[in-house]
């Protein structure tokens, strides 16, 4: 089978969408191709945004490669699939520009994990994938039809089909990923480093996927979820592989990057700089250490509230004390050139007490952002709390919530955000 991966176009005017704007690496459809590819598939893997190309220009390419099957991202990055633009509008502008070219079309992404139905609607494909995609793009690929393709959601005489709850893949043996020389030429962006301007081309790669902890505020459930660790030999061979294109710098896109003494060891060795996301509290000072030798130069720790009552609230399970977190945090920035610790506006944090303690970091060399509000997304715990399972109008729902209750948003924000049905106008 032919098949067309695309990642969009990406635009976030007016959107609520607070992750980075510049492009990554699609690593969902990186692994989806690598996967095709072993299986004797003709794949075209286009990233419109990386790229530059306009929707009209990345539906051109398309066509002309006659896929017999499109898969377009709903999110722009796997990194971001927890916190996605909620608007459907990009790649639902990329399917008009294709306009039928594409043979049979699926969506992947957080959108159609937690809520399939509206997914289908907005986007008119004619499937979408719940859960972690690479998988089951490849059952798909290898048969006519959508019967018996676990976590699928599709139309069928008229009425939509939801085939089991969303998908978690092995993970654990996914090969190490090449890319095109010219994307990473084009791939100048250093994620989240702070300490120097970049000095080569940067990359993201994944070692491990999920995470153990089910913190209230953070959209994981139907997707990204149980803990799993991939196989050492295949992130060493994708980071060498990266190393001898030029990079300079990797930035870890796993849920949260737990200690693992093996792969930090590894890393001492090779000439690269890289980036994580972590909780400080499972950091000994020996391992925080090893982080630094090994080449870590950025570090963005979730601390979310400064008190027990508030951190015990958002579902933490941290057993650290403030003072204990900001203490490893302090010893981190020995070693390590940018330290965050990301904070949360949390019910019943003090902002003298907030001040107070980034003043205190700040002038140990640690940044401790303004407390920023959070989305209620439909994967997350929070949204359950609230409303129940998600239904149809849950982004909807969750947008309306988030604009209402807030009258500042993160400081990437520039616009307003709009409502979602605004900013959805041409879709469905």
């Amino acid at each position: 089978m032919r098949v067309a991966l695309v990642n969009p176009a990406w635009d976030y005017r007016n959107s609520i969408y607070f992750g980075c704007r510049e492009p990554h690496l699609p690593l969902e459809l990186g692994y989806s191709r690598a996967l095709l590819a072993a299986a004797g598939h003709d794949v075209l893997l286009l990233d419109a945004h990386l790229c530059g190309l306009t929707h009209a220009e990345a539906a051109a390419d398309v066509a002309a490669f006659a896929p017999d099957m499109t898969v377009v991202a709903t999110a722009p990055t796997y990194l971001f699939w927890r916190c996605a633009p909620p608007e459907l509008r990009v790649p639902r502008a990329f399917l008009d520009a294709l306009g039928g070219r594409g043979g049979r079309t699926v969506a992947v992404g957080p959108h159609g994990s937690a809520t399939p139905r509206p997914t289908l609607e907005k986007l008119g494909v004619d499937a979408v994938v719940r859960g972690e995609c690479e998988e089951v793009v490849l059952r798909l690929a290898g048969q006519d039809g959508f019967r018996g393709v676990p976590a699928l959601a599709y139309r069928e005489g008229g009425e939509t089909i939801v085939a089991g709850p969303p998908h978690a893949g092995r993970f654990i043996d996914l090969p190490a990923l090449r890319w095109p020389a010219g994307w990473l030429a084009r791939h100048t962006h250093h994620h989240h480093r702070f300490d120097r301007a970049p000095d080569g081309p940067g990359a993201e790669v994944e070692a491990s996927r999920g995470c153990p902890y089910t913190c209230s505020f953070c959209a994981k459930i139907d997707f990204r979820d149980a803990y799993r660790r991939r196989d050492l030999a295949h992130v060493l061979d994708e980071i060498d592989g990266l190393i001898a294109e030029g990079v300079t710098y990797v930035y870890f896109i796993d849920e949260i990057f737990l200690p693992q003494k093996p792969l930090l060891e590894a890393l001492v060795s090779r000439d690269v700089r890289f980036g994580i996301q972590t909780r400080i509290d499972l950091w000994k000072p020996d391992m925080l250490d090893l982080l630094g030798a090994a080449g870590c130069v950025s570090i963005e720790a979730g601390i979310e509230s400064l008190t027990v009552e508030g951190r015990a609230a958002l579902d933490k399970k941290c057993r650290a004390t403030t003072d204990e977190l900001a203490e490893r945090l302090i010893h981190a920035r020995n070693t390590v050139p940018f330290v965050q610790a990301n904070l949360i506006k949390v019910a019943g944090d003090d902002p003298a007490l907030v001040a107070e303690w980034r003043d205190r970091l700040r002038r140990q060399g640690v940044w401790a952002n303004d407390p920023v509000p959070l989305y209620p997304y439909p994967s997350s715990p929070d949204y359950r709390r609230l409303w129940g399972e998600p239904d149809d109008a849950a982004w909807e729902r969750a947008h309306a919530h988030y604009l209402a209750q807030f009258d500042h948003f993160s400081d990437i924000q520039e616009e307003r955000p709009l409502p979602l049905r605004e900013l959805e106008a041409a879709c469905g």
